[in-house]
C-alpha cells in the first residue's frame, strides 16, 4: 500500500472516530417545540388555543404583561404533546423584579387539576434580586420550586439569556443552568416522597404523581422570553 493509500485509510479512520456516536447521540433526535414564527403546538391550559398575550416575536415567545393587562388572555402555555423520558433544553430571559416557571410532567385536566402545578414540578424562573420569591428558600432561579435549592447559582441579570437543561430518564432528574448542573435527584422514591411531605405540594394529591405529561410555560403576570425551544426523548 502507497503513501497515499495509507493517508487516506488514516483519514478515513478520524472521520469514523468523529462521526462515532455518543450515548447521548443515541436518544432520539431533536424536536424542535418552538419553530419562533407561530404558536404551533402550544396552547393555554385548559384551552383550544394560545392565549393573546403569548406571542411569537422575532423568534422569541414572548409573554406580553401589558398586553394582558390590557384585556388579552393568558394562561401558563402548554404544550400538545406529553413526554416521559426527556432532555428539554430552552434559553429564557425575565424581566425586572419578574416570575415565571418552566413546568413538568402536567397533567392536562382542568376540571380536576385547575392549575398547571398541581400535577407538575416546576423549575423557577426569577429575578433573584427584585421578586420577593427570591428571599424565600428553594424559590430562586434554577431551583426545583419548593423542593431542592440549587447547589450553586448560575443565574444571569435580569434581561440577559439563560440557558437551561431538563432532563428527566427513569426517575432521575437533572437541572443545569448555564451549563452547571444545579439540581439532581431521584423522582418517585421514598426520599421524594418525603420532600413533597414537607412542601407546598402536600396538599395537593395529584401533584408529581403523573410520569408523563405536558410542558408549561407560566403566565405570572410578568414579562417573561424563551426561545430556543427543543426536546428529545429518551
Amino acid at each position: 500500500m502507497n503513501a497515499l493509500s495509507l493517508s487516506a485509510v488514516a483519514m478515513m479512520a478520524v472521520i469514523g472516530c468523529t462521526n462515532a456516536k455518543t450515548s447521548s447521540e443515541q436518544d432520539g433526535p431533536w424536536e424542535v417545540l418552538f419553530d419562533g414564527k407561530s404558536l404551533h403546538g402550544w396552547h393555554s391550559y385548559g384551552k383550544p388555543t394560545a392565549g393573546a398575550a403569548w406571542k411569537a416575536e422575532n423568534e422569541v415567545l414572548h409573554f406580553d404583561a401589558a398586553a394582558k393587562q390590557g384585556g388579552a388572555s393568558g394562561g401558563d402555555l402548554v404544550t400538545d404533546q406529553e413526554y416521559d423520558n426527556f432532555h428539554l433544553q430552552l434559553e429564557w430571559k425575565i424581566s425586572s423584579k419578574g416570575n415565571s416557571g418552566i413546568i413538568f410532567y402536567v397533567k392536562e385536566d382542568a376540571s380536576k387539576y385547575p392549575e398547571t402545578y398541581n400535577t407538575g414540578l416546576e423549575m423557577q424562573v426569577l429575578d433573584n434580586d427584585g421578586h420577593p420569591d427570591g428571599k424565600i428558600h428553594k424559590h430562586r432561579a434554577g431551583d426545583l420550586y419548593d423542593l431542592i435549592a440549587c447547589s450553586k447559582e448560575t443565574v444571569k441579570l435580569p434581561g440577559e439569556w439563560n440557558r437551561v437543561d431538563i432532563i428527566s430518564d427513569k426517575g432521575r432528574l437533572e437541572f443545569r443552568l448555564n451549563g452547571t448542573v444545579v439540581v439532581a435527584t431521584t423522582l418517585w422514591d421514598q426520599n421524594w416522597k418525603e420532600l413533597i411531605s414537607k412542601s407546598k405540594f402536600a396538599s395537593m394529591p395529584g401533584f408529581s404523581i403523573y410520569r408523563k405529561g405536558k410542558i408549561a410555560l407560566q403566565d405570572h403576570g410578568d414579562e417573561v422570553w424563551y426561545r430556543n425551544i427543543r426536546i428529545r426523548k429518551l
